[in-house]
């Protein structure tokens, strides 16, 4: 009996962390559907687990929370830690963009719409964080594909309208850049 209860609560951490790691990786809320297909569990299951989650993070007084409106939830951070966080945001889009970002920017411009993966291949590293900064700077839009299963950037009207262009296809060079591999074969020199 209590190595089937071991298992049992190994596996609640598994779909905990799982669960964990979505929200905290996702930049707006995600709904219970999205979590159920992308952890490959019953949807129930996800929101009993969310809810657990949830309660945890509020007992515990802890720097981060999970929300939950309309079905739908987010990992944030907590609201006693509000001006705190404030002083990073307004840091964090008020600066000037860094090599990283100014690179993963042109990326979407040129080669957008374009998966996280893709990004990350091709420049190599996890690009979550710079995704995040330049989401929260207004920059670029992320779109879930449900085929696909995966979310995709591309830029805003205040991107194209900031560099003074009617829309992407007048980016210097943008044909070329945009159908063939120039851009990935550039950034990897």
């Amino acid at each position: 009996m209590s190595k089937q209860i071991t298992i049992e609560q190994s596996s609640n951490r598994t779909i905990e962390n799982q669960l964990e790691s979505l929200l905290f990786i996702s930049h707006k809320p995600m709904s219970a559907r999205q979590l159920a297909d992308l952890a490959n569990k019953p949807m129930k299951e996800v929101q009993k687990t969310v809810e657990e989650l949830i309660k945890n993070y509020k007992n515990n007084k802890r720097g981060i929370q999970i929300i939950e409106n309309n079905n739908k939830y987010q990992m944030v951070s907590a609201s006693e830690n509000a001006e705190l966080v404030k002083k990073l945001v307004k840091n964090e889009i008020t600066g000037e963009l860094s090599k990283p970002s100014l690179e993963t920017l042109t990326i979407i411009a040129y080669r957008g719409p374009v998966s996280k993966l893709d990004l990350d291949r091709i420049r190599g590293v996890n690009c979550a964080l710079i995704l995040r900064n330049l989401l929260l700077r207004g920059l670029i839009e992320s779109k879930f594909d449900r085929k696909k299963n995966e979310i995709y950037y591309n830029v805003t009207f205040d991107f194209i309208r900031f560099l003074g262009v009617n829309n992407v296809n007048e980016l210097p060079d943008y044909e070329r850049l945009h159908k063939d591999d120039a851009l990935e074969r550039m950034l990897t020199e």
